[in-house]
């Protein structure tokens, strides 16, 4: 029987203590506040501040609440969470200090780059090396990558049984490649749970090729692959000079194509711009669905972090969001790290989320280009978005193509600059500031009925980013 859970919490904290820095402790441990223990269930509840402390206990912490807990409440111990996610209206949720799907956690410092043994024919012996973090729930949809969330959920609820196969996703750095092929497969593993799903990155496979050829086992690793029901292969352009590495991929793709397998494959570039890999390759490649993962605009990266506010339980201002949406470049990871870094140094310092740490946090964390645009910046832009020559922007001709791009010019040159309409309108064409105005009602009036159109300029103003 235990006398008091409260004292062995408070023991467990004290161990805790010891084995952290002042500073780590009094950020992520003592916030939590003990709630109850279930001497019958084993099931001990405590309460933390926010999903984000959660989340960083469970990745960061987890072995060592695990060991504190057996030295102070036996083996066997379910530590399950009282998250506050809104502290405005009390609202909570408890969750348990696990994966939420039954997947294995990776285990890096045990395997390092060892292929799994081919002896490991149990699905459920095969550690998947997914980031169970990353799934459709958190996947926020936007014009920018609404094809390729639909098809991947397609290819998850039903692997190798579609078209899609292969499913090629490319696109920039921070768009949500890996996140996207993670979610995959982890919605594959809840519906699939005795399939045989494994996420490797191009590199790690490159490794372990060439430690099965350092020690002569190239056709137990062919062998190995050759088992897997969803094979998840990310950035694979680091491919592009290992022809070896390609040889043997290409052995390992064709059997589990002729099988019926799911093979999705991720890149920063489309096939055709895969530079030293073979033909027999790249038409395998692209006989299934090659779907592009562009930047999210400004509007998707608003809806992403108001997702990520309210799954983190955490209160950002309005202007405070815009501003990051605005300046993180259209980078999801940019949009990640800049959250992170806020919620960290909130806790820390135990302040408010304001303009001020945000503008601080950012000139830290994103590269932003502070040279001011210029008309003729924003008119290049423009002309390069429509395919329309300047010389017809300036020219008095009342075609419909000209006359919208002089009036998004005009529109995005009264927003971007400080300039007044009159010097704008010389600046395009020589018009006065009334066609000026005119202009901007007219564009800001098809903006509010016109998602496509919104989508267009969201585009053009992405472009004004990530303009170097």
């Amino acid at each position: 029987m235990v006398n008091n859970p409260k004292a062995l919490w408070d023991n467990c904290l004290s161990l805790i203590k010891d084995n952290v820095t002042e500073q780590q402790f009094r950020t992520w441990f003592a916030p939590i506040v003990f709630e109850s223990y279930n001497e019958d269930s084993r099931t001990l509840l405590v309460q933390v501040p926010s999903m984000y402390v959660y989340e960083y206990l469970e990745q960061y912490y987890v072995g060592l609440l695990s060991k504190a807990l057996t030295r102070s409440f036996g083996q066997n111990v379910q530590l399950t969470y009282r998250v506050v996610t809104d502290k405005q209206h009390g609202i909570i949720q408890e969750v348990e200090g696990e994966d939420p799907v039954n997947i294995e956690r990776p285990q890096p410092t045990n395997r390092g780059n060892r292929t799994p043994d081919v002896l490991d024919a149990v699905a459920n012996e095969l550690n998947p090396q997914l980031d169970v973090h990353k799934t459709f729930q958190n996947f926020i949809e936007g014009a920018s990558n609404k094809l390729p969330r639909t098809v991947g959920v397609s290819i998850a609820e039903h692997p190798g049984k579609s078209t899609f196969n292969p499913f090629f996703v490319f696109g920039p750095s921070g768009c949500g490649k890996t996140h996207l092929i993670n979610a995959i497969g982890v919605r594959c593993k809840e519906m699939y749970p005795h399939k045989r799903v494994l996420y490797v990155s191009a590199r790690l496979f490159q490794v372990q090729f060439t430690d099965a050829v350092r020690q002569n086992k190239v056709n137990e690793f062919i062998q190995f692959y050759q088992t897997i029901d969803v094979l998840i292969v990310d950035d694979i352009q680091e491919w592009a000079t290992a022809a070896k590495t390609l040889d043997t991929f290409f052995h390992i793709f064709d059997h589990l194509f002729r099988l019926g397998k799911q093979i999705i494959l991720a890149s920063d570039r489309p096939p055709v711009d895969l530079q030293g890999v073979k033909d027999r390759l790249l038409t395998r490649f692209s006989c299934g669905l090659i779907a592009e993962l562009e930047h999210p605009n400004v509007q998707l990266c608003v809806d992403i972090l108001k997702a990520k506010c309210r799954r983190d339980g955490l209160k950002i201002p309005e202007d405070v969001i815009q501003f990051i949406a605005e300046t993180a470049n259209g980078s999801v990871r940019d949009l990640e790290g800049v959250v992170n870094s806020l919620m960290a140094y909130s806790i820390v310092y135990n302040s408010n989320i304001d303009m001020r740490l945000a503008e601080r946090i950012i000139k830290r964390a994103v590269k932003v280009d502070n040279k001011p645009l210029t008309v003729d910046d924003i008119l290049e832009k423009v002309c390069d978005h429509f395919n329309v020559p300047q010389q017809q922007v300036f020219s008095r001709s009342r075609k419909r193509d000209y006359v919208l791009v002089r009036q998004v010019s005009m529109y995005l040159a009264q927003k971007y600059t400080k300039m007044p309409a009159g010097r704008i309108g010389q600046l395009i064409g020589g018009r006065d500031h009334s066609t000026v105005i005119h202009s901007c009602s007219t564009i800001e009036q098809r903006l509010k009925v016109d998602k496509a159109f919104l989508s267009e300029l969201s585009s053009i103003e992405n472009s004004f980013k990530l303009k170097k």
